[in-house]
C-alpha cells in the first residue's frame, strides 16, 4: 500500500498529477484543492495518497494533506458516494465549510459540488453528521482546528457530549459559539453561548 509520495511534480491536468519519485512517475488522481497546493511543475513535493484496487483497475488518488485524505475516506464510506465523487465535494468545499454542512446538515452547500443533487446531499448528511463531529477534523471559521485531544474548543465540546448532545451537534454549536465570542472566550463561556445555540 502506498501512503505517502515524496517527490517532483512532473507535470499535472484536469483532475491529476504525475509525481516523479527518483524517476518513476506516479499518477496521481486529486481534487482541485490539491493541485493547487502542489504548485508548478517542478516543485518537490509531498502527497498523501489513498490507494483504490478493483479487479480491472489500479488507482492512486492524492491529497495536499492527511486531513483531506480522512475526510476523503468518510465520504466514501456514504451510500452512493464513490471516489470520483468525493474529490468533486472537496473540491468544491474546504474542510471547515464540509464539516461544518455535515454537522448542521447544510444539504445545500454539499449539493454546490459537481455532481451531487439535493437528494444524494441530504442522504450524505443525515449518514455522515454524527461521524463528521466524531472525526477530529473539526474545522472552525477562522480556519483553526478543533482538537479532539485538548484545548477550550476541544473541552467544550466534551462537555455538550457529556450532557447527551451528539457529537455532530456539540461540535456545530461550539463552533457557532465560538465564531460569535471570538478568540480567548472561557470554557464557561463557550459551554453556556453553545448550550443556547444547540437548544434552538
Amino acid at each position: 500500500m502506498i501512503a505517502k509520495l515524496t517527490g517532483r511534480l512532473d507535470s499535472s491536468g484536469a483532475g491529476h498529477a504525475v509525481i516523479d519519485v527518483g524517476g518513476v512517475g506516479y499518477l496521481v488522481e486529486a481534487s482541485a484543492r490539491t493541485l493547487d497546493a502542489l504548485g508548478a511543475v517542478g516543485n518537490e513535493v509531498v502527497i498523501h495518497t489513498e490507494m483504490l484496487v478493483g479487479e480491472d483497475f489500479l488507482r492512486l488518488l492524492g491529497f495536499a494533506r492527511a486531513e483531506e485524505r480522512d475526510w476523503f475516506r468518510l465520504l466514501v464510506s456514504a451510500q452512493g458516494v464513490g471516489a470520483k465523487m468525493a474529490l468533486a465535494i472537496l473540491s468544491a468545499l474546504e474542510i471547515a465549510d464540509l464539516q461544518r454542512a455535515l454537522a448542521s446538515g447544510d444539504a445545500a452547500m454539499v449539493a454546490r459540488a459537481n455532481g451531487v443533487g439535493p437528494k444524494l446531499a441530504q442522504r450524505i448528511c443525515n449518514e455522515l453528521k454524527d461521524k463528521a463531529g466524531a472525526l477530529g477534523a473539526n474545522a472552525l471559521g477562522d480556519g483553526s482546528s478543533l482538537p479532539i485531544g485538548g484545548g477550550v474548543l476541544a473541552d467544550a465540546v466534551a462537555a455538550l457530549t457529556g450532557l447527551g448532545f451528539k457529537p455532530g451537534e456539540a461540535t456545530s454549536a461550539v463552533a457557532a459559539a465560538n465564531d460569535e465570542l471570538g478568540a480567548g472566550a472561557t470554557l464557561d463561556a463557550l459551554v453556556r453561548l453553545a448550550l443556547k445555540k444547540a437548544a434552538k
